[in-house]
């Protein structure tokens, strides 16, 4: 069973996913850090306005490599929000997303165009979101509570410009796939947000 969960920065889809992954004894790919671990190699080498280096550092990932604390900053958001809109680093990461939703017994996948592009025949997908200040106030305690000295308007502003950078892109814009449910967490919490994509993946088990 292949579970794909799409949506935008901080809508609750990384918690979800970890969370139906739990539950279904299934590994979990957060195809985001895939991005920002390039960002980070891009940063690092003072070359994140070069295409051809962000493509290079997406082609040498090495998944077990990742360290996803170290990658969770506000900054390698940024960055992965911008080598994420090119295509030879999409391209280069597409076939690694792809052999890990073809692990035997399934897998969660979270991420931009997962059930668009990357598992479009998933037999269950979600695409999750919340309104822009409630994503903004989410992410802006998350960075605080790590000890980045962040202010909500600046992340108020980061959300609504990788929204923008996201949907615009020309290659696998992030958007909700035809067959996906959409689920806004807007006005629920963690355990009610998880009992209501719980409920839309045991329909889709069912063939409901």
């Amino acid at each position: 069973m292949v579970i794909a969960i799409d949506g935008p920065a901080a809508s609750g889809k990384g918690t979800l996913a970890r969370r139906l992954a739990a539950h279904y004894g299934l590994p979990h790919l957060d195809t985001g850090l895939l991005y920002r671990a390039v960002g980070a190699r891009c940063l690092a080498l003072g070359r994140l306005a070069d295409e051809a280096a962000s493509v290079e550092a997406a082609r040498a990932l090495d998944v077990t490599t990742l360290d996803p604390e170290a990658l969770r900053t506000a900054e390698l958001g940024e960055a992965a929000s911008v080598v994420a809109a090119r295509d030879g680093v999409r391209a280069a990461l597409l076939d690694l997303q792809r052999r890990f939703a073809a692990r035997p017994g399934g897998a969660v996948l979270d991420g931009r165009d997962i059930g668009t592009v990357i598992c479009p025949d998933a037999p269950a997908k979600l695409f999750v979101t919340a309104r822009p200040e409630v994503r903004a106030d989410r992410r802006f305690r998350e960075l605080a509570g790590r000890g980045e000295a962040v202010t909500y308007e600046a992340v108020l502003a980061d959300i609504r410009k990788r929204d923008a950078r996201d949907q615009g892109r020309s290659s696998a814009p992030l958007a909700m796939a035809d067959d996906a449910i959409l689920l806004d967490t807007s006005e629920l919490g963690i355990e009610e947000a998880f009992a209501a994509a719980l409920a839309v993946v045991e329909a889709r088990r069912r063939g409901l």
